[in-house]
């Protein structure tokens, strides 16, 4: 099981950039591993961003910004277009962000951060741009994510909206359940179905 969502609390990080896609969030040449080791991705997110090609650190990228910190990251319109992808989401869950906020996401990319239990907040564009001005003016400046209330609080300036979600994939992330966990923890209704269900042809 993994960590379960009810309400978070954190600092942001900012990236205000549109169109961010896939390869931007993991390139391709990270892709050979299939399986989730998170470090392994988590340590190469936005690789060619936070990274020269010589191996030293980009000073000015907001990931190697001392300043910003926390387990929600804030991005522009249409993240995570692109590829299909999954390492994506394995990357953004391996460097520890539990939350993405952005007022657009690419529906395959959305889906794959539910599934690896990174939890993708649509806002208006209105309410995104007020957070990176807010985040812009105080690097500690909080956001709270209510999951059971599916509302996204800017604290500083005490602004909410409401966010979308699939219910079965709310119940999943409240109760730390994937899909096979989810599967394991009702195999007694499957079978209980098994036995007086009706057979579909």
């Amino acid at each position: 099981m993994k960590q379960k969502f009810d309400i978070i609390i954190s600092t942001c990080v900012p990236l205000p950039l549109e169109n961010v896609d896939t390869d931007q969030i993991i390139p391709a040449r990270f892709l050979k591993a299939t399986t989730k080791e998170e470090k392994f991705f988590g340590d190469n997110l936005f690789r060619d961003w936070r990274y020269n090609s010589d191996g030293t650190v980009v000073e000015d990228f907001v990931l190697n910004n001392p300043n910003y910190g926390g387990c929600i990251l804030v991005a522009g319109k249409n993240f995570g277009s692109g590829s299909s992808r999954e390492h994506a989401a394995w990357a953004i869950a391996g460097y520890g962000f539990r939350v993405v906020i952005s007022s657009f996401f690419a529906d395959i990319h959305k889906n794959n951060e539910l599934n690896n239990f990174v939890l993708p907040v649509q806002v208006s564009e209105d309410f995104l741009q007020e957070l990176f001005a807010s985040i812009g003016a105080d690097p500690k400046a909080e956001v709270k994510i209510d999951l059971p209330q599916q509302t996204v609080t800017n604290l500083s300036t005490g602004r909410s909206e409401h966010f979308d979600i699939n219910g079965y994939k709310k119940h999943c992330l409240m109760n730390g359940l994937d899909d096979i966990d989810f599967l394991v923890a009702n195999q007694d209704k499957t079978e209980e179905w098994e036995k007086h269900g009706t057979a579909i042809c």
